[in-house]
């Protein structure tokens, strides 16, 4: 049975730092970042079906939003490494809360003039400052107190990111979403004018709520600048790559984990990129209706984080991990071949159970790595971007099979199946492949 209790060994906090300190302060600004980032990933669910309204996009399309931001995990993955080991975790975390910010910014002159490509290039601005994020904050958080409870301290700062998954879509809601939509034989009805009005108003509807968050983000930047945050070194007294960066791919089980977070973080975004449209073809919810369905599914993601932490006190992470993707590979099959609204809530009860998978494949992933965490985190986050391609891959089924969105969630039960496997198997730490 693997757990994080090995990485003691590999990385830790200097205990000189501790002297008269205390981790409290540090670990509660941490877990607010995973709520920020939080936010700005739930809120993608809403923005693609507005922005496929307001800048009149098909469904390919639309899932450009979640290209821009997780191809950036990828392009950034290894300068946010490099970043890392140059300047440190604190200084990194700043960096990257001042792209997050400069990317929300960009929403004010895209919505301005309905420029979908301004949204693409703000959008890919905050990936880079998430990826960056998330390459400092996950290992921090891992480390940042007994080693023997890395996990369940990882799982409780991804809580707060899954808290994120409740407030975000009820922001977009109650502040972006209008409940007016358009047939295009209705659109092509309008007259010039009021069509232009009626896409500038929807798309405005994004501008308060992302200059409000980057204010947020440039206040939380500046609240690091003046508080002390301990720095992580390694211990490790086995032989290492000294932190290489393909070298910790000699690492088996590190291996696994960035496959298996690839298709789990592509699982993640398929089912809540295309909600609200299942909402409202399979169960006939009108869009307000969908997005309080979407609030729903928010609770049901943030309790399944607050009960994982709790399960891992009588179970491994690797058990628990395999019977929630069992029963999310279940729930993906109902919501497939079932009808009515109860397809819907099946999407709810998939947002509890694969709640804990990426912070536990993170941790199981860089378990006894030594040397090799900082890169290894590098890969881990890099393998975001099946965020971009999966959903992308989802479109085009839903696509070819005349706008059916039940036939697409096909694909994240693809995904489960994958995580089942890292879950069962895949986790163990075995002979360097290299």
């Amino acid at each position: 049975m693997a757990n994080i209790s090995n990485s003691a060994e590999s990385a830790a906090i200097d205990e000189s730092e501790l002297k008269g300190k205390s981790l409290l302060l540090p670990f509660i600004l941490v877990c607010s970042l995973f709520f920020l980032w939080g936010i700005a990933h739930n809120l993608d669910s809403i923005l693609i079906p507005h922005l496929k309204k307001a800048c009149q996009l098909n469904n390919r399309q639309s899932t450009y939003i979640d290209m821009a931001v997780f191809f950036a995990y990828f392009v950034m993955a290894i300068p946010a490494g490099m970043l890392l080991k140059k300047f440190g975790y604190k200084n990194s975390i700043i960096i990257g809360l001042v792209l997050f910010a400069c990317g929300a910014l960009l929403f004010v002159p895209a919505a301005n003039t309905l420029g979908y490509g301004i949204f693409i290039v703000g959008l890919f601005i905050i990936g880079c400052g998430l990826a960056t994020l998330e390459t400092a904050a996950n290992p921090y958080a891992a480390v940042l107190g007994d080693p023997a409870k890395s996990t369940n301290r990882l799982n409780l700062a991804a809580s707060f990111n899954g808290l994120a998954a409740v407030v975000a879509p009820y922001i977009g809601t109650h502040f972006i979403l209008s409940g007016k939509e358009y047939t295009k034989d209705q659109m092509a009805a309008m007259t010039d004018s009021y069509r232009m009005s009626y896409l500038l108003h929807e798309a405005s509807a994004v501008k308060l709520p992302y200059i409000i968050l980057a204010c947020i983000l440039i206040a939380v930047a500046v609240t690091f600048c003046f508080i002390h945050f301990p720095e992580i070194k390694n211990i490790s007294k086995e032989a290492t790559t000294g932190g290489n960066f393909f070298g910790a791919l000699k690492h088996r089980h590190l291996s696994w984990a960035v496959v298996a977070q690839f298709f789990y973080v592509g699982a993640q975004v398929c089912v809540t990129s295309f909600f609200i449209r299942m909402a409202k073809q399979g169960a006939g919810f009108d869009e307000i209706l969908a997005g309080n369905y979407l609030i729903a599914y928010g609770l049901l993601f943030t309790a399944g984080r607050f009960a994982g932490t709790f399960f891992l006190r009588f179970t491994s992470s690797n058990k628990l991990l395999t019977i929630y993707a069992i029963i999310s590979v279940l729930l993906c099959g109902v919501a497939i071949l079932g009808k009515g609204a109860y397809v819907v809530y099946c999407l709810g009860a998939i947002g509890f159970f694969m709640s804990i998978m990426f912070p536990t494949i993170f941790a199981l992933g860089i378990d006894g790595i030594g040397d090799d965490t900082k890169p290894g985190s590098s890969w881990l986050v890099m393998s975001i971007v099946g965020g971009a391609i999966i959903p992308y891959v989802m479109a085009t089924v839903i696509d070819l099979n005349g706008d059916n969105i039940q036939t697409g969630y096909i694909v994240p039960l693809i995904c489960f199946v994958v995580v089942l496997y890292f879950g069962m198997s895949g986790y163990k730490i075995k002979k360097q492949l290299i």
